[in-house]
């Protein structure tokens, strides 16, 4: 879903066809901003890449005329919409028909007040550069420029190596099973899916692929892993919340994972993608102890095949005191024991 970050943007995840009718999707995070008025995507939520990383490509939304659903102009594509930009189509891929309606009715609203604006040559001249610039690396991409009513048009001729790469994990963020490239295993999973941590040492933030299982939370350097970078048992979680220090970290949609030697700050596509894990792994903390049980409790205590449970009752009658002594084995024997006054 998309949403809105701290400068007030609308950001998300999306799948564009960045070659037009290439039908390759390529995921892609994009930033509707009002205030410039522009769309722009990045490979990843620029939060995650290089201070000098550039934007893959950008679109300036008043060369928008309109935003709709375009499921039955690209059947095989779901949750499909395009954005009319000139005499190019840009179609694009949402994670579900909420997230589709959500974009649509979000960049109509941004374009509605806007029409596209004639220009003279040298503000042509200087827009069109200032688009080139914004496109990623030349050396790996080349583009065609046509100036169509005024407008000019980039078009992406050919796709470097990285996005050939990148091809692969196109549809991974929460959309792939777990068991894609891997064995088949016994063990449920609860919850799997793309997320951003924070290194333990270097304090950096990467991309990892995470898994919810009944006895652990683990997390892969991508989904085709098969040995997961780190394993987390979820007897030594302690809580699992909203992290109170988003503001100063500056990062969206952050929960923290506390366990008794560590804890993992990490970092959601959106609020309910965060919420989402939050729930899940509450959920399997809960029905691995029990309600009401810490970490520490079960730490200190293990379960064990069987325990004894003693409690004494006296009952006091005229001239006898029973004591009851009540074993609770498997078997439910029990034995009592007269003595008199």
């Amino acid at each position: 879903m998309p949403y809105v970050d701290r400068q007030n943007r609308i950001c998300g995840f999306l799948d564009i066809e960045e070659n037009e009718s290439s039908g390759k999707f390529l995921r892609r995070y994009f930033i509707l901003d009002t205030q410039p008025g522009s769309l722009v995507w990045y490979m990843d939520n620029p939060q995650n890449l290089p201070i000098s990383a550039d934007c893959v490509g950008s679109l300036k939304l008043t060369y928008i005329s309109k935003v709709s659903d375009a499921t039955k102009q690209r059947p095989k594509a779901e949750y499909c919409f395009v954005i009319n930009a000139g005499m190019r189509k840009f179609f694009l891929q949402a994670n579900d028909q909420q997230d589709l309606v959500d974009w649509v009715n979000a960049l109509n609203k941004a374009t509605k007040i806007t029409v596209p604006k004639s220009y003279d040559g040298q503000q042509n001249v200087e827009t069109q550069k200032a688009l080139l610039d914004n496109l990623g690396p030349k050396k790996q991409v080349s583009y065609r420029t046509d100036i169509i009513g005024g407008v000019p048009i980039i078009t992406q001729m050919q796709v470097g190596k990285e996005d050939s790469e990148r091809e692969l994990l196109q549809r991974s963020h929460n959309q792939l099973p777990y068991f894609l490239g891997r064995p088949t295993q016994d063990k449920t999973v609860i919850k799997s899916g793309y997320c951003v941590k924070q290194g333990a040492v270097m304090r950096n933030w990467k991309r990892r692929y995470f898994l919810l299982e009944e006895n652990s939370m683990s997390y892969f350097k991508s989904d085709l892993e098969k040995d997961p970078l780190r394993i987390i048992p979820l007897k030594e979680v302690h809580k699992v919340q909203e992290c109170k220090q988003s503001d100063i970290m500056m990062r969206d949609n952050l929960f923290e994972v506390v366990t008794t030697s560590r804890t993992f700050y990490i970092q959601a596509d959106s609020p309910e993608e965060m919420h989402s894990w939050i729930k899940a792994v509450s959920g399997a903390i809960v029905a691995l102890r029990g309600p009401g049980r810490s970490a520490a409790t079960v730490r200190n205590h293990p379960p064990r095949h069987w325990d004894y449970r003693a409690p004494v009752c006296l009952v006091l009658s005229r001239n006898t005191l029973i004591c009851s002594l009540f074993v609770g084995l498997e078997s439910h024997h029990s034995a009592s024991l007269k003595t008199k006054l």
